[in-house]
């Protein structure tokens, strides 16, 4: 969406560049036009021709933010990068270091109607509590995963029963001394065969296709994925896996890393969109998210390793990573089917998450 701010400076451009202006904006929908689905502004070097052309001060507000992502709350404004983006998706998966965020306070005051300022508070809360949990590394990621995903499913039973006011004990519970290791204990039970993993991803992949195209690439680059993956059926993809994973393990430090971006990918996610359950009451959902979209990436990779000879290169994760991102994150319509599939298919259901985690 184009801000009211740059509309008005759009409207008032009189050169040869503001007549293309006038003719590439939907006026109605305050909105770029999109030929092939790409903007009427990108150049074939995907470059911005407003920018080149204008200058950067005639970038709408959305543009010029980018790739810095932007959730607004009452008081609150946090701003991120966006995995879209070439060299965000190297600073967000190549840091080593757990990710840590800065504040800043400022006088200024915000109000918002209809906020709902305690679930918002019980969100950043379970937010925190999420992301600490993530970043223990002293587990591996699949049991961390589960552990947050299992906390997400508390908290949204207490809010649809209303029962908010119970998350802070709730919190205490997944936070005594203790309780990480009994609830790692509980997860082994959850470590499936093969077969049932095939079906599950599979099923998972094929969400992909119902979504909108936000690139005429996509399509075929998801497709060859799925058929490098489970193309040649179940017994093949196990194999697969298998030798994918004594690939992993057969260097301390390859493990290491792989573990180490799961961990970036799902601190981003959650970091990006929990909190915006405060607009839903979706927690859950918005967990899913992070948790499908961090297997659909790991698995991706599994794809692009075989296809290179065995080998997985950093720069082939990221932009596995990055593709994805931009077709998912970037398109509201998107994130909203794939929330309402979450919530509707059986393989997405706590139980069947787990195993697909576990497994």
């Amino acid at each position: 969406m184009i801000d009211e701010t740059s509309l008005k400076k759009y409207r008032k451009r009189r050169d040869s560049f503001g007549s293309r202006l006038k003719n590439s904006i939907d006026w109605e929908n305050s909105a770029f036009r999109q030929y092939d689905r790409r903007c009427a502004f990108l150049d074939e070097n995907n470059l911005c021709d407003i920018y080149s052309e204008a200058g950067p001060s005639m970038l709408c507000r959305t543009c010029r933010a980018y790739p810095r992502h932007i959730e607004e709350f009452e008081g609150v404004r946090e701003i991120s990068l966006s995995l879209s983006c070439p060299e965000a998706a190297k600073l967000i998966l190549d840091c080593k270091e757990p990710v840590r965020f800065l504040s800043k306070e400022t006088e200024k005051e915000e109000t918002y109607p209809f906020f709902d300022f305690f679930l918002y508070t019980k969100l950043m809360d379970c937010r925190d509590v999420i992301i600490s949990t993530l970043q223990n590394r002293e587990l591996d990621w699949n049991l961390r995963a589960g552990i947050v995903l299992g906390l997400a499913h508390d908290l949204q039973r207490r809010i649809v029963n209303d029962r908010l006011y119970e998350t802070d004990s709730l919190l205490e519970r997944y936070g005594r001394k203790g309780a990480v290791e009994k609830l790692a204990s509980r997860l082994l039970a959850y470590q499936i065969d093969g077969d049932s993993r095939f079906e599950g991803m599979k099923e998972l992949f094929g969400f992909l296709d119902g979504l909108e195209v936000l690139n005429a690439g996509w399509p075929d680059y998801i497709g060859r994925v799925k058929e490098v993956l489970y193309g040649a059926g179940e017994n093949a993809y196990e194999e697969q896996r298998q030798e994918f994973y004594e690939y992993l393990e057969s260097e301390e430090e390859r493990l290491e890393t792989w573990e180490r971006w799961s961990e970036q990918l799902m601190v981003y996610f959650v970091f990006t969109w929990f909190c915006g359950a405060e607009y839903d009451e979706r927690p859950y959902g918005k967990m899913k998210l992070a948790v499908v979209s961090t297997l659909l990436i790991r698995e991706t990779a599994q794809a692009l390793w075989k296809e290179q000879g065995g080998v997985l290169e950093k720069d082939a994760f990221f932009e596995a990573a990055r593709r994805y991102s931009r077709e998912v994150e970037h398109s509201d319509l998107n994130l909203e089917r794939l929330e309402t599939l979450f919530r509707e298919k059986k393989v997405c259901s706590l139980d069947r998450l787990l195993t697909l985690v576990m497994g």
